[in-house]
């Protein structure tokens, strides 16, 4: 799950939110990012802090539900990724950290 934000202050609020909520397993931030983008006609650019959310697909619904609504941005970002492979433990321990 990708999701931006416009600052750390927010992706870690949305991050703390989620884990709460048990809707992921973990999220990393990633600071100092640059965003260009269209924007009403025009290209933009803006600093921008990333989320990479690791959750299940039964709780997708969830925390879009949850980042939505707690989102400053009138259309975040919020893009899914499934996960085509990855080790065993690490894929069980996801599993057992979101709720279901």
């Amino acid at each position: 799950m990708l999701v931006t934000a416009p600052d750390v202050k927010t992706a870690r609020n949305l991050a703390r939110l989620a884990l709460e909520a048990r809707l992921i397993a973990c999220a990393n931030l990633l600071r100092n990012i640059e965003s260009h983008y269209w924007w009403k006609g025009k290209i933009e650019k803006s600093p921008e802090a990333l989320l990479v959310m690791k959750t299940t697909s039964s709780a997708v619904a969830g925390l879009e539900k949850l980042v939505l609504a707690n989102h400053p941005y009138d259309t975040p970002e919020f893009v899914v990724m499934n996960i085509h492979a990855g080790t065993d433990r690490y894929l069980e321990w996801i599993l057992g950290e979101v709720k279901r």
